[in-house]
């Protein structure tokens, strides 16, 4: 679980984010897509890194980093999703300076296996995005429980699960940032999601190469009338607009990964990256699974679980719909 852009200091390699995006690929390319390692070593650990206290990243990074703890973060909730500002979990102050967490989480990564949570909540509701706070919560807080594993479409190797929490005392050492931190959650988050939903992004077409890879063996090898399926002409012009498109979203994504090793990449051109390749990447894995036929509808076949595992993009990190809000924003 070595992080890369963590400096050696607290346990990573030090190096940029060129490196992680080998190991995101190379993830996707194995059809490794199931568990939430991305989420664990390029989400979670750099909201600790960047915004965190020296207390909080030398007690926690190392752990993170070496794989003995295991990080989620905790943003959507049962009646808030993309619109962040209208979480209701709250963390209210105490006569004692500390704070009470309660509220509830779902869809949670790593959610059950979590021995940190980097928890999204309101510290003062009426500032709406300047009362958003960070908080800590570690495994074994009183008030803190993981509710059951969810059952879902794809990501079935994907630990997701519900988290709740019932007035956990919440004190300045287990608030990103310490004291510093409280109320500038919104801004925390706000430079944080254009790294997700790059990498979203470079999974994205990552999975669509390794399908189109597997599609190209397969029509190859497959007969019918009494030859192979690559042999019909409208079998090879669909690979061959398929292939174009990945091509196409690998130079975006390249760029982007780029841009932000040199800390140019905009929310913008992230939330473009996030939002067209993860179509592209539903699009692809549409037409893998027809040229298929019927056995790209069974599971032993790797096409069917890149096909389930494939829709949830367009939906976490920000749906694509929001992604095209933010983009008009900037416009």
């Amino acid at each position: 679980m070595l992080d890369e852009m963590t400096p050696e200091t607290y346990g990573g390699l030090g190096l940029d984010g060129r490196y992680a995006a080998v190991v995101w690929e190379e993830q996707s390319y194995s059809l490794c897509s199931g568990p939430g390692f991305a989420l664990h070593s390029e989400i979670v650990i750099p909201y600790i890194y960047n915004y965190g206290t020296e207390e909080q990243k030398h007690r926690m990074l190392p752990k993170l980093i070496s794989g003995e703890w295991i990080g989620a973060i905790a943003m959507t909730e049962p009646g808030a999703g993309s619109d962040l500002q209208g979480v209701r979990t709250i963390a209210s102050k105490n006569a004692d300076g500390s704070l009470s967490l309660s509220g509830s989480k779902t869809f949670i990564t790593n959610g059950a296996m979590a021995d940190v949570v980097v928890v999204v909540c309101k510290t003062e509701p009426d500032k709406g995005a300047h009362g958003i706070s960070l908080v800590l919560v570690e495994e074994g807080m009183d008030g803190f429980a993981k509710g059951k594993k969810l059952k879902k479409m794809g990501m079935k190797a994907q630990d997701t699960s519900e988290l709740f929490f019932d007035n956990v005392r919440i004190t300045e050492e287990n608030v990103l940032g310490g004291a510093k931190g409280l109320n500038k959650g919104f801004y925390q988050l706000m430079k944080e999601l254009p790294q997700e939903r790059l990498l979203i992004a470079d999974m994205a077409i990552a999975s669509a190469e390794a399908a189109y890879e597997l599609t190209r063996d397969y029509v190859k090898e497959r007969k019918a009338f009494g030859k192979t399926v690559a042999d019909f002409q409208t079998t090879r012009h669909k690979l061959a607009e398929v292939k174009t498109e990945i091509a196409v979203g690998r130079a975006f994504v390249d760029q982007c990964i780029e841009l932000h090793a040199e800390h140019k990449l905009t929310s913008a051109a992230a939330s473009m990256a996030k939002y067209w390749t993860t179509d592209l990447q539903n699009t692809v894995m549409d037409r893998c699974v027809q040229l298929h036929g019927g056995w790209g509808y069974m599971w032993e076949y790797p096409i069917c679980r890149l096909y389930a595992d494939a829709r949830v993009q367009q939906i976490y990190g920000g749906t694509n719909e929001i992604m095209k809000e933010l983009i008009a924003r900037d416009l």
